[in-house]
């Protein structure tokens, strides 16, 4: 993995890890939070997006289908994501399922996509993927119920994960669609899919921006400019490489759990985020 890729999947990783966070502190969800984040998106990537159709000339019809089951498995994530964290710990939900989906996203591109990653990056990959697990299973509230619960949202979560990056993934490298357009039309069809939900719950529009105009925003910018990153690094690194490496952002979120939101067992947290980095390490090497 060249230098250049590894420092588009950090910037990736931190990017993500913030817009995480930035929900989990703002304690809201719904239909009608996720439609202004989608739409703030929409709206600040749409001169990239735009440009990046015109000046790659690609068939709008192709794209046009790309970025709707793009958006449709995006959708599906943040609402259940958003459902995980009402219902468990982050520092459950959010490192089994960014253990999952990596996992996935490896075993997949190695039979979809024809990926042969070598040694290093396969240990690499397990190393991250033991990590991020060892953080997974140090969290949760005491209650044995509720971390089989977060455990059982995470690892749903990954199976999306693995789904949209695998199909966003081959957009863009064998189908030779642009990352910023590709993932602009996206946030598009998510606006457009989650529209009627957000027209049921318009009563609770204005009230949401009045409370959480940061988070609408910060979200909203974050996500997809996490998300476009990590397009543009797997256009010059296989997917067996760049969906494991993004996983340091587990590192962050699992940090902060701890700090900000008085999640337990901190050793075990600091351990699991020394692997993380270790497996990561190696993907640079690889």
């Amino acid at each position: 993995m060249t230098g250049g890729v590894l420092l588009l999947v950090v910037a990736a990783a931190v990017a993500h890890a913030a817009w995480n966070l930035t929900i989990k502190k703002a304690g809201t969800s719904g239909a009608g939070f996720l439609w202004l984040t989608f739409a703030v998106g929409a709206v600040v990537f749409a001169p990239f997006g735009i440009h990046s159709l015109v000046d790659s000339g690609v068939d709008l019809r192709r794209w046009i289908l790309l970025a709707l089951v793009s958006g449709a498995l995006q959708v599906g994530y943040f609402l259940l994501l958003q459902r995980a964290y009402r219902a468990a710990d982050v520092s459950v939900v959010y490192p089994l399922a960014r253990g999952t989906g990596p996992l996935l996203s490896v075993v997949f591109a190695m039979i979809l996509l024809g990926e042969r990653p070598g040694p290093i990056a396969l240990v690499g990959t397990a190393v991250v993927i033991a990590g991020v697990v060892t953080i997974g299973l140090a969290g949760g509230r005491s209650r044995l119920a509720n971390r089989g619960v977060g455990i059982g949202y995470g690892l749903v979560v990954g199976v999306l994960i693995a789904a949209y990056t695998l199909w966003d993934a081959s957009a863009v490298t064998i189908g030779g669609m642009p990352p910023v357009a590709l993932y602009w039309g996206s946030v598009v069809a998510q606006t457009v899919i989650l529209a009627p939900a957000a027209v049921r719950e318009r009563a609770l529009l204005p009230g949401l921006v009045r409370t959480h105009p940061a988070a609408i925003l910060t979200v909203g910018v974050l996500a997809p400019l996490a998300y476009i990153l990590v397009l543009v690094a797997i256009q010059s690194a296989p997917v067996a490489l760049v969906a494991p490496a993004r996983e340091a952002s587990v590192v962050i979120v699992s940090l902060a759990g701890w700090l900000l939101f008085r999640e337990p067992h901190p050793a075990q947290r600091l351990t699991g985020a020394a692997v993380v980095l270790a497996g990561v390490a190696l993907l640079a090497l690889s």
